[in-house]
């Protein structure tokens, strides 16, 4: 796997919808800038915040929730290593991370599944407390849903069959058959910053199904996910990958409950400062690259 040193810069996504048609596309594409022209985090990021409420004064009662003493959780079945089902049960690196958090918190974690395209509207309308999907947290989507500080960085990829002519992003063109999942950042992209009509898919197995069986020349994806994916035997590569630091992933939330929000960063920074963050990013990315300007939580917390 190609990983560039580059990072993505802001990206909006308009697509907050219930529901969104697989053809459907927005009829005033968004303002948005240049996914690869680079950025810094350190100097551009303005929501991490500088520290959190100590976990022993969080009161679990004030928090909003659907169910006392209950996360209830819209997350993904079929992301891995993220967000999936193994075994009957939710799993992956962001789902165990939030039950660590949870654990934290002393409350019970309740996930169900869900379409990404409906995920941040279900937690804005109260559906669920939480939304656990990597999601970047773009501008856009911070003017509709609120965020935890980031507990993971954003990286894309471009996904294609082994000996295609596309060998990254510079490779994108009006001829190309770009898959993408609907109403994810790499959606946006390929709409809005390349200017391309993508073919929209629901859901990351049948968007790679579409690349395996040759319906779509490329899949313009989460790194993560498209690791998860491509397996030996496939006929498939990672043709590139460029890393996000400035949109960290983070859990979603209903923009006007800040004291759950509060509580999950508190929660957030506790399992980082016991080491439970690091064991967790080893255990479900052992051969990743962490870049050298981010971190996860808040800006007092030291990683363990």
């Amino acid at each position: 796997m190609n990983i560039s040193r580059k990072v993505l810069a802001a990206l909006a996504v308009p697509l907050l919808a219930l529901t969104v048609s697989c053809g459907s596309t927005s009829s005033e594409p968004a303002e948005t800038t240049d996914a690869l022209a680079g950025s810094d985090q350190q100097s551009l990021d303005q929501y991490t915040t500088a520290d959190t409420t100590p976990i022993d004064e969080i009161d679990t009662s004030e928090l909003g929730l659907v169910t006392d003493g209950t996360l209830r959780v819209g997350t993904l079945s079929d992301a891995p290593p993220n967000i999936f089902i193994e075994n009957g049960v939710f799993t992956g690196y962001d789902n165990e991370l939030l039950r660590a958090i949870g654990d934290k918190l002393g409350l019970e974690v309740e996930f169900a599944s869900t379409d990404f395209s409906a995920l941040l509207a279900q937690v804005q309308n109260k559906q669920f407390d939480v939304g656990s999907s990597s999601i970047s947290t773009t501008a856009a989507r911070r003017e509709n849903v609120g965020f935890t500080n980031g507990y993971d960085f954003g990286y894309m990829a471009v996904v294609t069959k082994n000996g295609s002519s596309v060998t990254g992003f510079d490779s994108l063109s009006d001829g190309t058959r770009i898959g993408v999942v609907q109403g994810t950042v790499q959606d946006d992209y390929v709409t809005n910053t390349l200017g391309l009509e993508p073919v929209r898919f629901a859901d990351y197995n049948t968007v790679y199904a579409n690349v395996k069986n040759g319906q779509v020349d490329a899949w313009v994806a989460p790194s993560q996910q498209a690791t998860g994916q491509v397996k030996e035997g496939d006929d498939t590569t990672i043709a590139e990958t460029i890393i996000n630091t400035e949109n960290f992933t983070a859990y979603a939330v209903n923009s006007e409950n800040q004291p759950l929000i509060d509580a999950l960063n508190a929660g957030l920074d506790a399992v980082i400062e016991d080491g439970t963050w690091t064991e967790l990013t080893k255990e479900w990315y052992p051969d990743r690259e962490m870049p050298s300007d981010w971190k996860p939580g808040s800006k007092a917390v030291e990683v363990k």
